[in-house]
């Protein structure tokens, strides 16, 4: 039975992160928890942010690592998130900003069916 992935990406943000990745190398990301530009997916070169024993892994996109808090994970374990991308600058640090676009989030509930099936979540790293 195929597992259902908590993180999607649409074409268009796949097209961004590829970009970012020819600039800046291998890149990841982390979700926001409100600080600077509200909650919004944060994009990094691989490694620069810092990721703790406080963080989770909760898929990844186009060949990128997706993280969070555990604490805001806990509310939104029930959502299968989809990074897009549209027009504008956002408030963040994240590599997009300068391109003049910026991630967004979209989400959904899971089905009761999708439930059995989610991925793992994995534990952050030290």
């Amino acid at each position: 039975m195929e597992t259902v992935k908590r993180v999607l990406v649409t074409d268009r943000a796949r097209e961004v992160i590829e970009r970012l990745r020819a600039e800046h190398g291998e890149l990841m990301f982390h979700q926001s928890g409100g600080c600077c530009d509200g909650s919004s997916p944060m994009c990094y070169p691989a490694g620069e942010f810092r990721i703790g024993g406080s963080d989770v892994k909760i898929g990844e996109i186009a060949g990128c690592p997706f993280y969070m808090s555990r604490s805001q994970f806990e509310y939104w374990k029930h959502t299968q998130l989809t990074v897009d991308v549209i027009p504008g600058r956002g408030a963040s640090f994240s590599l997009e900003i300068p391109l003049g676009v910026r991630f967004i989030i979209r989400s959904r509930l899971f089905t009761p069916e999708e439930r059995e099936r989610l991925e793992p979540v994995l534990g952050g790293e030290s």
